[in-house]
């Protein structure tokens, strides 16, 4: 295949940054392109099946105290960083730079931008997130899962593209949704994401030991939960005659998903977007504690579409959510709807629809040719 040149990718070490970076890697490796990831030393566990030729570590810090001595040593190691990716690009000269958020973005994009390198900023969420609000006004276009677009500060370089799912997640959402009968078992999938997984780590045990032996003998339960707590959490279980798969890690996510019945979640942006490709009715609850409440934003749009049930953390009691489980089991059909308006929302061509724009970008095509008809001609046309 043709060397149609290099790209890099930068993102943040957590599955919710590198998940869509992942994706859209594979599409350009597709397409003829070579791939060179930038990231932190956190991402050495989602790694593995990254479609990268290369990847690089380059120094980066989060901006969040205020306290002046951590905020200039923070400063400095990004001004650090930023020279360190002004080498690595001088050395390795990449087409385009694509970030898809989390403070080791900043680094690689401020370099780019000053190099006047394309560049184009990825952002999951509903509600941009701060290292991309640094960054937004100095790229030549912004993709977004759930930004709006049409509106915003960045309105006329926004393009809602969908978050890039993993090839993964394309295969398991050909799976259909099989209702769970009286006497079938009910698989249930309960994970919390990079931040969170501790409250499922005690609610559900706590929701599952009040419910009645009718419910309890027919569940199956899949459930994520933090190294600390998983002996915890499997003995509870254990105690109960439950069988559970617990574990801070699946790497086979997708399928599990794919073959639940129900999921409990997190609603962060890449969570979301999966759940909707493949198409599974969803308990979503927000982590409370974002500093954006974009978990909050992404539940939002998946429920107005009727994709899922939204219940906040601090509203989730052991009892209410036995209640749930019980309405669930009781009533397969509700779900099987439920599953139907989530996948009616996913958009599994979301990967090829940012790679047109990172290739428009990087020929230096104008952002208004890849944004949706009816932004194009505006509301009067």
């Amino acid at each position: 295949m043709e060397d149609k040149g290099l790209i890099v990718l930068a993102a943040g070490g957590t599955g919710g940054h590198l998940f869509p970076a992942e994706a859209l890697g594979h599409e350009l490796k597709a397409r003829g392109y070579r791939v060179h990831l930038v990231t932190d030393s956190r991402a050495e566990r989602f790694a593995g099946k990254f479609p990268a030729d290369e990847i690089h570590v380059v120094p980066s810090s989060t901006i969040g105290s205020k306290n002046p001595v951590a905020l200039a040593k923070a400063l400095l190691k990004l001004w650090s960083g930023m020279r360190a990716a002004r080498r690595l690009f001088s050395r390795i000269k990449p087409m385009a730079v694509i970030g898809f958020g989390g403070y080791p973005t900043v680094p690689p994009l401020l370099a780019s931008t000053t190099m006047k390198i394309p560049s184009l900023i990825h952002e999951q969420n509903a509600v941009m997130g701060r290292a991309n609000r640094m960054l937004a006004s100095r790229v030549q276009a912004i993709a977004g899962g759930f930004l709006p677009e049409g509106h915003g500060t960045h309105a006329a370089k926004t393009v809602v593209t969908g978050n890039p799912v993993r090839p993964g997640v394309i295969a398991a959402s050909a799976q259909a949704y099989v209702t769970s009968g009286d006497d079938d078992p009910f698989n249930l999938v309960v994970f919390g994401g990079s931040q969170g997984a501790q409250f499922f780590s005690s609610a559900i045990p706590s929701a599952i030991c009040l419910l009645e032996d009718q419910y309890r003998k027919r569940l199956k339960v899949t459930q994520q939960a933090r190294a600390e707590d998983e002996d915890a959490v499997n003995t509870c279980y254990g105690k109960l005659g439950l069988a559970a798969d617990v574990s801070p890690f699946f790497a086979d996510m997708p399928d599990r998903i794919a073959g639940a019945n129900l999921v409990i979640s997190r609603s962060g942006a890449s969570t979301v977007s999966e759940l909707a490709v493949i198409g599974r009715p969803a308990i979503l609850v927000p982590y409370p504690y974002a500093l954006d409440h974009d978990q909050a934003a992404n539940a939002a749009a998946l429920k107005a579409e009727g994709g899922a049930e939204v219940i906040t953390q601090s509203h989730l009691s052991p009892e209410k959510l036995a209640k749930i489980l019980r309405r669930a089991m009781d009533d397969p059909a509700r779900l099987a709807e439920t599953a139907r308006a989530a996948k009616a929302t996913g958009k599994p061509d979301a990967a090829k629809r940012l790679a047109d724009l990172v290739e428009g970008i990087a020929a230096g095509r104008p952002v208004g040719e890849f944004r949706s008809s009816e932004v194009r001609e505006g509301p009067d046309a």
